[in-house]
């Protein structure tokens, strides 16, 4: 899939998003596809290629009470989250991500020296905004519901003493990985997290959740030694500046509630939906291959 298509799939993703809410009931796959403006085989053979599952399933985890249902079926304890994200097959597990912090003393000196590159980029989620550093990718930002200068805006007041240097060609590898289905690509791309030490472990236990399972604020709060603290996990949560592969997606309330999302909820839902039918789709394909494997 092109860049270009995954830009176009999002924006079809979020009108389904609005016309699955406006509806009290399941919706035919011919209702979507005309809701769309789109034949029913190209907007399944469309759905098919984002989600990896048919438009009728992807209703479940695009409906406002999937959050709820992750909760219930897939919320993991980040004691357990290790074992539980690679007894699969481990797709877009962010523990393969390979990640570094800047130390406390170059965060309090406000990035003073650091260069950090950018360049947009069409992602699963609509345009996004991606930032790096030589060590490895510092923000993400997606702009979909925010607009593109809101969005450069809100990365760059976050380092305000940094250099910042557009070169998209310098970031692509990085981002060719990062978007990419492959567990395998996203090992090639780096993270530097920038941050206060408070936000980091925040940011270390997000990505100790795995892809298509959740946890909630205080359960992060829990494991960084700070159980009274949720709102201030809560705050760390949504100043993680790498969306995507720093998961703050994954976290939240215990309610079942999404909670907030900084990059706006309809790609919170995205996201989610996205993992779960990824996830799904792995599964299917783990019991598929037992039988054949207990055969031979």
């Amino acid at each position: 899939m092109t860049e270009m298509e995954q830009a176009y799939h999002y924006q079809v993703m979020r009108r389904a998003i609005d016309f699955v809410d406006q509806s009290d009931q399941n919706l035919k796959l011919e209702d979507l596809a005309a809701a769309m403006d789109m034949s029913p085989t190209h907007f399944q053979r469309l759905f098919s290629r984002w989600a990896g599952v048919s438009p009728k399933k992807l209703q479940q985890y695009l409906a406002l009470g999937h959050a709820k249902a992750l909760l219930h079926d897939r919320f993991t304890t980040l004691e357990t989250s290790n074992s539980v994200g690679l007894s699969g097959s481990g797709r877009l597990h962010d523990l393969f991500l390979k990640w570094e912090a800047m130390s406390p003393g170059e965060y309090a000196r406000r990035c003073a020296g650091l260069t950090i590159y950018w360049g947009w980029f069409d992602s699963p989620f609509g345009l996004s905004l991606v930032m790096g550093t030589d060590k490895g990718i510092c923000g993400i930002g997606f702009a979909a519901e925010t607009g593109t200068h809101e969005a450069m805006q809100d990365l760059v007041s976050r380092w305000p003493q940094a250099t910042f240097v557009e070169d998209p060609m310098r970031l692509r590898p990085w981002v060719l990985s990062a978007y990419s289905a492959s567990s395998r690509d996203l090992e090639k791309t780096p993270v530097y997290m920038i941050g206060s030490p408070l936000q980091i472990k925040v940011w270390e236990a997000l990505m100790r959740i795995p892809s298509g399972h959740v946890s909630t604020y205080s359960e992060i709060a829990g494991h960084i030694g700070a159980p009274r603290a949720v709102r201030a996990v809560g705050t760390a949560v949504g100043r993680n500046p790498v969306s995507w592969l720093i998961p703050c997606h994954r976290a939240l309330r215990k309610s079942g509630a999404l909670g907030g999302y900084h990059w706006g909820l309809p790609v919170k839902r995205a996201l989610l939906a996205y993992e779960s039918a990824r996830a799904d789709a792995d599964e299917e394909d783990n019991q598929a291959q037992k039988p054949a494997e207990e055969s031979a």
